[in-house]
């Protein structure tokens, strides 16, 4: 059904009509067409320019590029561990005046179950030596 309507459609148009459509068809794709020939002619000819000249100055474009990459790097990570040593120290700070950081409660656990196992190797070294010095009294 579609396929009549747009056949319909189509044979009612005028035959200046379709020869408008298609001049303009015609032109836009031929217009866009010169301008692709266009700008590869540019690219070539600017290529042309530049190698010779990258090619002279390669020696000290590509040192100056690595030194350019360095410098940005070492000033992104200089910032982000200050970032990271400023966060760390407001953490430490807020956790020793008594305000509770997120963490805090973690950590705590963490400090008890070191703390008891401490006392668990303590008691248990305790009880070895005590074995050792029975075993060697005669």
């Amino acid at each position: 059904m579609a396929d009549q309507i747009s056949t319909q459609t189509r044979d009612q148009q005028p035959p200046s009509y379709q020869v408008v459509k298609a001049a303009t068809a015609v032109t836009a794709g031929g217009s866009l067409l010169v301008l692709s020939g266009l700008v590869l002619v540019g690219t070539v000819i600017g290529l042309t320019i530049a190698t010779p000249l990258l090619v002279i100055f390669s020696p000290v474009l590509v040192p100056a590029v690595i030194t350019v990459g360095l410098i940005i790097t070492g000033f992104l990570a200089s910032g982000g561990f200050g970032v990271a040593a400023i966060s760390v120290l407001s953490w430490i700070y807020r956790y020793v005046t008594g305000k509770k950081p997120p963490g805090a409660e973690s950590l705590d656990q963490a400090r008890l179950k070191l703390a008891g196992k401490a006392r668990e190797m303590k008691d248990r070294a305790e009880e070895v030596g005590q074995q050792v010095r029975r075993a060697h009294i005669p």
